[in-house]
């Protein structure tokens, strides 16, 4: 007879053998023993949990002719039969080669007779999820009413592929992955059944691999009883399943924590050249940093499908490490993982990625800086930082408090703060604006060094409060964004056909444009071409336009043939007043003094009102 693989040989032949599972298994047996078992039965979980295992327990359970019991006999005619795969009222089909509404009408003509050796009829379909929607719909009504002499049973992966229509009709049996304690005591037993040692550093990194699926883990035991040899260690196990020791992923870890590139490099390159797979590789350094993390909070070290030895480790390198450090660096790992994927040079991209996790250590928080910085601020902690010789400190401090000559504003609200508190009214020259009245509420200037708001907590000053003569000494410094009346003047026109389309055509008419002192000359041969334009609410606007784009204080004045000139009326000239009167603002000149700002392009057309 041919070999038999572990997975095979190894299967569990009643419910006492099946590994985990004790919620399900306990179930099955009482609805047997009360004889309450569903018409319809589907199992869900992960691969190599023992779903197409419990169904076939199941069905030689429900046909034992010495039931009904806990177990099947196993000795017994249909028991026998069930085991040697040899029964006729067993069908067992695979969902993912039989998919079709055909096959599903098959199943349905053999359901209609009667067992010929059984109680029972027992349709298996493993990997169900895989079936087509007209085979599920093929088979609603059968399994919501079946024959009294057929039971179905299901097995599936994949459990939200099922419809919901199917899934109503039958009783749904979750099954988990095996705990490590428990699938680690099962491959000893079959170890020490078969005459094998294996050390148990070896058997965790076994179940480690398994994941929680006992088939993963039989066959892996098999590969490892090829080996050959009576005593199996922990080397062997690493060299067999080309694993990277727990210990050089262990250096790595406790090296990109305490900052050592050499130690971490040489660990990469000792994983190289085992052959390793990154994707593997990655997982399994991501799967340490997580358990350092939960080793950190309290009793979620449960959560850790590892042995007592390695949890011991994760537990003191993690008392070394705070939590942030441990997140932030998790964090960096994770993203250069995905850069690993998706690079050409995936090697150089992880070595990279040790840098940065290595040298983050010497970023310094936002949140830290922002603390210094309010320290410094309120000139708590001067002298520790002079010592320190942190030279930036004493120079902000230096600066902090240098005396800052006083502006046109601050002038004013100086001579409000002497009316307030010497109660006289002081000496106002002639061309000075409104005084201010001496009961008048004005924000005093604070120490900034105090740390507090540059202006103490008292109403804010209007405008009206605030008036400032606009003469020389108060009007603030213009830095505009100047053009060339020769140089930019088609752009000009361009400008104006934005805003009008008709003024535009006007302008380009003109036979010539100049720009002498402060004023801007249109010189026409018809004066046709230019009578809308020298309305006085055409040449209002006309000269807004001018004003925004060349950001100059010019006047227009319309050269004809038959006359010299014509000066533009008075108040046509508005936008040039309205110009000043908003470069004098009180509000323009404290924001400018508040923001040690200046004032670029100021504009009064229509568009920006």
């Amino acid at each position: 007879m041919s070999y038999l693989v572990l997975a095979r040989k190894a299967r569990p032949q009643t419910f006492d053998e099946v590994v985990g599972q004790r919620p399900v298994v306990k179930t099955l047996q009482n609805s047997i023993l009360r004889d309450r078992v569903a018409h319809a039965i589907l199992f869900s979980g992960v691969r190599g949990v023992g779903k197409t295992t419990l169904a076939r327990i199941m069905a030689k359970a429900i046909n034992c002719e010495n039931g009904p019991a806990q177990n099947p006999c196993n000795t017994c005619k249909s028991c026998l039969a069930i085991t040697a795969g040899a029964s006729l009222d067993l069908i067992e089909i695979d969902g993912a080669s039989n998919r079709g509404i055909q096959e599903i009408r098959e199943l349905k003509e053999k359901i209609r007779f009667l067992p010929t050796s059984s109680k029972y009829k027992i349709i298996i379909i493993d990997e169900v999820h895989m079936l087509t929607t007209e085979a599920f719909n093929a088979l609603l009504k059968t399994l919501e009413e079946p024959p009294a002499h057929v039971f179905f049973m299901f097995a599936t992966t994949e459990l939200h592929k099922i419809p919901i229509t199917i899934l109503s009709r039958c009783q749904r049996y979750e099954l988990k992955r095996v705990a490590p304690v428990e699938l680690s005591r099962h491959l000893r037993n079959l170890a020490e059944a078969d005459g094998v040692q294996i050390e148990q550093g070896a058997l965790d990194l076994i179940v480690r691999e398994a994941d929680g699926s006992v088939r993963d883990g039989l066959s892996l035991l098999d590969q490892v009883f090829s080996f050959g040899e009576k005593e199996i260690s922990t080397d062997d196990v690493i060299q067999v399943l080309g694993l990277v020791s727990r210990e050089v992923i262990l250096k790595l870890t406790r090296a990109l924590l305490e900052n050592d590139p050499g130690t971490a490099f040489q660990a990469l390159d000792e994983t190289f050249s085992y052959g390793m797979d990154l994707k593997r590789f990655t997982a399994d350094l991501l799967g340490c940093f997580r358990a350092l993390i939960l080793c950190k909070i309290k009793g979620c070290d449960e959560l850790l499908d590892i042995s007592q030895q390695e949890l011991a480790l994760f537990q003191e390198l993690a008392d070394n490490h705070s939590t942030q450090t441990l997140h932030m660096k998790l964090t960096l790992l994770m993203q250069g993982v995905e850069e690993m994927r998706y690079s050409g040079q995936p090697r150089l991209a992880m070595e990279t990625t040790f840098l940065k996790i290595i040298q983050s250590d010497e970023v310094v928080p936002v949140a830290t800086l922002l603390s210094r910085l309010d320290m410094l601020l309120t000139g708590e902690g001067r002298q520790d930082r002079i010592q320190a010789g942190e030279g930036a400190g004493e120079l902000v401090s230096s600066m902090v408090k240098k005396k800052q000559p006083q502006s046109p504003v601050a002038e004013q609200k100086a001579k409000s703060k002497q009316i307030v508190e010497n109660g006289s009214q002081p000496e106002i020259p002639a061309n000075s604006a409104v005084p201010v009245a001496p009961t008048e509420q004005v924000k005093t200037e604070q120490s900034v060094s105090g740390g507090e708001d540059v202006f103490a907590d008292e109403p804010p000053a209007t405008p009206e409060e605030l008036q400032i003569s606009p003469d020389e000494n108060l009007a603030p410094r213009i830095e505009p964004h100047q053009r060339s009346v020769r140089r930019d003047w088609m752009d000009f026109i361009a400008y104006v056909r934005d805003r009008s389309v008709w003024m535009a055509q006007d302008l380009q008419r003109a036979e010539s444009v100049k720009e002498q002192g402060h004023e801007l000359l249109l010189e026409y041969a018809e004066p046709a071409n230019c009578t809308l334009l020298r309305k006085d609410d055409t040449k209002k606007k006309l000269t807004e336009f001018v004003l925004d784009f060349f950001q100059k204080e010019l006047s227009l004045r319309f050269v004809l043939p038959d006359q010299n000139s014509e000066v533009v009326p008075d108040g046509s000239d508005s936008p040039l007043k309205e110009r000043h009167l908003l470069a004098n603002d009180p509000l323009v000149l404290m924001t400018a003094e508040i923001f040690n700002g200046q004032i670029g392009d100021i504009r009064v057309g229509p568009r920006f009102r």
